[in-house]
């Protein structure tokens, strides 16, 4: 039965198609094409008109948009415009536009962008409009808008079409808008605290900086393979090393790994680097970026994400990894020093370990994955990370098997990585060589050798903070969104051809 009605809908959307088709070919042949149109003046948007209403009443003005709706009665009509600002009523009638243009507006089409020139005014019912003087079809909509696009339960088709769905819903214009101010409010921070922006390559001959999966392509006229970049991290410690104390990179990360509500193949994040700090200066940042964000965009430190109460009001809690898993399963790895100790544990907690991943600071992680991540709902750094899962942070000098790393938790999910940042070209070098037989042994998110970026270290690093995080995750929650899809203008699809 649906698979009929769904013909009958196919069947009427291709005949509406023809009628707008016909439409268009008259318009053309008359002389009057709108796709001729290259420019068209508007002097107001629909905001401005109704936050100035007082001072714009009985005063000309021009607005442009999409028609969205329109009612005809008879030698009179009302008709809704959606610019990028919101909606506003127009009046039209017969008696204004004159017979010809009339007769050509009641054969416009809902979706066709139009401008209106006329004068502002209340209606009866006190709502603002404008009384058009003059209507201009400025493009001809050739697919009809859908009746039910809102709330669609099938959002893939929304994510596909997402022209449609900024059409359709406001809010998740919004959600973009929001998007573009928290990313405009890291800037703004950082700028003023003497950081500098910069760009650094996507196209790298190595895959570093972070463990994840690269994608790979291949240079034809230098016939080698390349890696789109899955972190920046490298390139900007360069950027230390060659004298610039306070850098940062927003920017897209590629990573070819699993897609789910968090994860998108693509994404964007935030590094920042800083000679001369620390651990804590990057927990102080990371805080600051995203209490701030949170107040400009939600006017608030408290929010609701998904139905849960979210308290970003500073200080955030700090506990190690090591203590945050005693805290959750009542195990306690400073008292268990062997790889055969940790396995035990691990298997008494029920957790199917990585067969690549079997040292006491490989399933220090594991276990904190599976058992505690979930349980951090309000913003809670966990600091000092194994060594094994850390090649790129130092050592706590009281426990060189840990390192001077944190990573930032809200609502059960990783929203920042941060790390006093390794500066020994000695250490760095051992810790790649690890890295590479991590790799040969069958880790594919391994990284690689980087000995230039040995070179680097070994020109001398000054102590140094660094910090990464996810800008999509950061505005899902400012944003209550419940996907990563939901705050990507574009989200990696599968082609339709291939379901």
């Amino acid at each position: 039965m649906e698979e009929i009605n769904n013909q009958e809908q196919e069947l009427d959307i291709n005949h509406l198609i023809k009628i707008r088709r016909e439409k268009l070919s008259k318009l053309q042949e008359e002389g009057k094409n709108p796709f001729d149109i290259t420019k068209f003046n508007i002097t107001h948007n629909s905001k401005q008109v109704k936050e100035n209403f007082e001072e714009l009443e009985g005063k000309d003005v021009t607005i442009a948009g999409r028609m969205m709706a329109k009612r005809i009665m008879g030698k009179a009509s009302f008709c809704h415009i959606q610019d990028a600002q919101g909606k506003i009523q127009s009046y039209v009638s017969i008696n204004e536009l004159g017979e010809e243009s009339y007769k050509q507006f009641k054969e416009d089409d809902i979706g066709d962008i139009i401008g209106i020139t006329g004068f502002v005014f209340k209606t009866k019912t006190g709502e603002i409009s404008i009384h058009a003087k003059q209507v201009t079809l400025l493009s001809k909509s050739l697919r009809p808008l859908p009746e039910k696009f809102h709330g669609l339960k099938d959002t893939d088709l929304r994510y596909r079409q997402r022209y449609v769905d900024l059409i359709m819903n406001p809010e998740v214009k919004e959600t973009f808008v929001k998007r573009t101010a928290i990313i405009k409010e890291i800037r703004n921070i950082l700028d003023e605290k003497g950081y500098m922006e910069v760009e650094t390559p996507i196209l790298n001959t190595i895959s570093g900086g972070a463990t994840a999966r690269p994608f790979v392509t291949h240079h034809n006229t230098l016939d080698m393979d390349m890696y789109l970049r899955i972190a920046t991290e490298l390139h900007l410690k360069r950027l230390i090393v060659g004298g610039y104390d306070k850098v940062y990179e927003i920017g897209r990360n590629f990573r070819n790994e699993g897609m789910d509500i968090k994860h998108n193949p693509e994404f964007t994040s935030i590094e920042l680097y800083e000679a001369y700090t620390n651990l804590e200066g990057m927990m102080d940042i990371t805080e600051e970026l995203i209490v701030k964000s949170a107040q400009k965009v939600a006017g608030s430190t408290k929010l609701v994400y998904q139905g849960e109460e979210i308290d970003l009001t500073p200080p955030f809690k700090k506990i190690t990894m090591i203590d945050s898993i005693k805290e959750v399963t009542g195990v306690d790895f400073n008292t268990i020093n062997t790889d055969e100790e940790a396995q035990k544990v691990a298997k008494d907690l029920g957790i199917e370990l990585d067969p690549l991943k079997t040292t006491r600071g490989d399933i220090i992680a594991q276990v904190f994955d599976a058992k505690v991540e979930e349980t951090l709902r309000q913003p809670t750094f966990i600091y000092e990370y194994p060594i094994e899962n850390s090649p790129l942070a130092k050592k706590v000098k009281e426990d060189p098997r840990m390192t001077q790393r944190f990573e930032l938790f809200i609502g059960g999910r990783e929203y920042a990585n941060a790390f006093s940042e390794l500066n020994d070209p000695i250490d760095q070098y051992e810790r790649f060589k690890k890295q590479v037989e991590a790799r040969e042994a069958g880790d594919e998110e391994a990284g690689m050798m980087d000995e230039d970026f040995v070179a680097a270290l070994e020109y001398g690093m000054p102590p140094t903070g660094g910090m990464g995080m996810g800008i999509d995750r950061l505005v899902m929650l400012l944003t209550d969104s419940a996907s990563i899809r939901d705050v990507l203008l574009f989200p990696t699809m599968k082609p339709l051809s291939d379901h």
